[in-house]
C-alpha cells in the first residue's frame, strides 16, 4: 500500500465504514474508558492520601487553578517564593499553559487538589475514545478495542497519573482528536485541535510543527502542513521568548543544553562543526536509549514503520538532547504523555501498511501482542501499587502526618514539607518548607526522611533547630513530623498575602 494512500484514506459522508460502530462496540469502549478513569482516580487519590504527592507539582497547579477560579491570573505563591520570582508570580511565567483555565469551573464545585487529580484521570482516559476511532477506521473494531486497552495500561499514561497533576493531562486527548480528524479529512477540526494543543504548553508548537512535516508529504494537505511547520515553530519561540518573560518568567530558565552550547546559536554551531557530539548526546546517559526503546516497545516496534512518528521527533529531540533536568529523559514522570498517542497512532498506521503482506489476521495478532506488552509492563510501573493492600491503610508515619497537618488552622499561612503541602493546600496558604525561612506563622516539617529540596535529613533537622532557636514553639512532634508555631510577631517575606 502506498504511503500517501495509507495515511490519507477518507470515508465519504454517509458511507458505512469497515467495522462500523455497533451498540456493543460503544458499550465496550465506554467500559474501557470508565474503567481506566476509575483506576487512574484510585491510584492518584490513594497516593495523595498516603502523602506521596508533593508541593512540587500538585500544589503549584492547585494554587494556579484556584486563582483562575477567582478570576485572577494563575498565581502560585509556592512556586514564586521558592524559586525567587516573588509571591505574585503567575505560572504563565513558568510554562505557557493557558488551557488550565478550563478547569476553573470545577473549583466552583469542589475546591482542592483532588479536583485536579480526578480531572486528569478523566482527560487521560478519554483519549482512548478518538484513538479507538482512529484504529477502528484503519484496522477494524477488534484491533481498536485492544489498542484502547493497551493505551490505558501503557506506562507513559500510568506514570503521568502517578506524578501529581500536570498540563500534560490535556495532550493525549487533543493529540488523538487531531490525528483522528486528520484521518477523517476534517480540516477545520484539525486546525482547532492544533490550536488547542498550542495552549497546553509552549513546546507544543514543536509537536504541531512535527505534524506539519508529516502533512507536507500528502497531496491536498501540503499548504496546511507548511502553515503548521512555520506556525508551530514560531509559536514555540513566541511563547518561550516573549510571552513567558512578559508574565514574569525567564526565557532561559529551562535551558538544558549546556553540553552542546550556551544558547541556540551555540547548539547550531556544534551541530555544524561536530555533529557526532549531537548524536552522542542522544545516548548520554544511556537511560535515554532505554526510554526510547520502551516508548517504541508499546507498539511492538511498529511505530517506526509509519511517517506519523516524525510528528514526535521534535519533542523527543528537545528532551533527549538535554544535559540538564534528568527527569526529562527517564521513563517516570509525565513527559512521555505528550507523545504517547502519536506513538500508538504510528503503530496502527505501520500495521495498516503491512496488512497487504500479512493478511487480515495481522492487525488482530499485533493488537493482542500490544495488549500483552502493556499487561507485562504493569508490575514494573506505578499501576501495580493498586494491588498493594498496604496502600489502602495508613501506617504509623502516615497517621502521624495526618495528625500533624490537622494542627494547622484553616486559612493560615504555612511553610509545609513537600509531601505534606498537598494536604494543606485546599484550606491554607501554602509555601514550601525549604532552606530559607519565610517567616510564616506555622511550619510543618518532616525530619524522618529526606525530602525535596533538602539534600539530607541532617539539614532538615538543623532547620528545625534554627526555627526553635528563633522563637518558634513545637506544637506537635511524632514519628519525624514536627509542627511549629510562631510565639510572637514574625517577619515574613515581603508581599506574602
Amino acid at each position: 500500500m502506498g504511503s500517501e494512500q495509507a495515511v490519507t484514506t477518507v470515508t465519504a459522508p454517509g458511507t458505512p465504514e469497515p467495522g462500523g460502530r455497533t451498540r456493543r462496540d460503544r458499550v465496550t469502549l465506554a467500559a474501557i474508558t470508565a474503567t481506566a478513569a476509575a483506576l487512574y482516580t484510585t491510584l492518584s487519590l490513594t497516593r495523595l492520601a498516603n502523602f506521596k504527592a508533593g508541593a512540587y507539582d500538585l500544589v503549584i497547579f492547585d494554587q494556579a487553578v484556584r486563582s483562575y477560579a477567582q478570576f485572577r491570573l494563575p498565581i502560585a505563591i509556592v512556586k514564586g517564593v521558592h524559586n525567587g520570582f516573588g509571591p505574585g508570580f503567575s505560572t504563565l511565567g513558568d510554562h505557557w499553559s493557558p488551557i488550565l483555565a478550563l478547569l476553573a469551573p470545577l473549583y466552583w464545585l469542589f475546591d482542592g487538589p483532588k479536583t485536579l487529580l480526578v480531572a486528569q484521570a478523566v482527560l487521560l482516559a478519554a483519549a482512548a475514545i478518538p484513538l479507538w476511532v482512529f484504529t477502528r477506521r484503519a484496522l477494524g473494531p477488534g484491533a481498536a478495542h485492544l489498542v484502547a486497552v493497551a493505551y490505558t495500561l501503557s506506562w507513559p499514561v500510568v506514570e503521568t497519573v502517578a506524578f501529581d497533576f500536570h498540563e500534560a493531562a490535556f495532550a493525549p486527548l487533543l493529540t488523538a482528536v487531531l490525528l483522528e480528524r486528520r484521518q477523517a479529512g476534517r480540516r477545520g477540526a484539525v486546525v482547532l485541535a492544533a490550536l488547542a494543543l498550542l495552549c497546553v504548553k509552549e513546546d507544543m508548537g514543536l509537536l504541531v510543527a512535527g505534524f506539519g512535516t508529516v502533512l507536507l508529504a500528502q497531496r491536498g494537505w501540503r499548504l496546511l502542513g507548511g502553515a503548521f511547520v512555520v506556525g508551530g515553530a514560531a509559536y514555540t519561540w513566541l511563547a518561550s521568548q516573549v510571552l513567558i518573560p512578559l508574565f514574569g518568567g525567564r526565557s532561559d530558565y529551562y535551558w538544558a543544553y549546556g553540553a552542546l552550547g550556551p544558547d541556540m546559536g551555540g547548539v547550531a554551531r556544534t551541530a555544524l562543526t561536530d555533529p557526532l557530539a549531537v548524536l552522542a548526546q542522544l545516548g548520554s546517559p544511556p537511560v535515554k536509549l532505554v526510554t526510547l526503546a520502551l516508548l517504541l516497545g508499546v507498539t511492538l516496534m511498529a511505530a517506526p514503520l509509519s511517517p506519523l512518528l516524525i510528528m514526535a521527533v521534535p519533542l523527543l529531540a528537545e528532551r533527549m538532547l538535554a544535559s540538564s533536568f534528568p527527569n526529562w529523559w527517564v521513563p517516570g514522570y509525565h513527559y512521555n504523555a505528550f507523545i504517547v498517542v502519536v506513538v500508538f497512532a504510528a503503530g496502527v498506521d505501520g500495521v495498516q501498511r503491512l496488512r497487504s503482506r500479512g493478511g487480515d489476521r495481522l492487525p488482530r495478532v499485533w493488537a493482542l501482542g500490544v495488549v500483552g506488552v502493556a499487561l507485562a509492563s504493569v508490575p514494573f510501573f506505578s499501576l501495580a501499587d493498586l494491588a498493594d493492600l498496604d496502600s489502602y491503610r495508613h501506617d504509623a508515619r502516615e497517621r502521624a502526618a495526618a495528625a500533624a497537618v490537622a494542627v494547622v488552622p484553616d486559612g493560615a499561612l504555612v511553610e509545609a514539607a513537600n509531601n505534606l503541602a498537598p494536604a494543606l493546600s485546599g484550606r491554607s496558604r501554602v509555601l514550601l518548607w525549604d532552606r530559607t525561612h519565610r517567616g510564616a506563622p506555622w511550619v510543618v516539617a518532616d525530619v524522618g526522611r529526606r525530602i525535596f529540596p533538602f539534600t539530607n535529613v541532617t539539614e532538615q533537622r538543623d532547620r528545625v533547630r534554627v526555627l526553635v532557636g528563633s522563637g518558634y514553639q513545637v506544637r506537635f512532634s511524632q514519628d519525624g513530623y514536627v509542627v511549629l508555631a510562631a510565639t510572637g510577631r514574625t517577619t515574613t517575606t515581603p508581599g506574602l498575602p
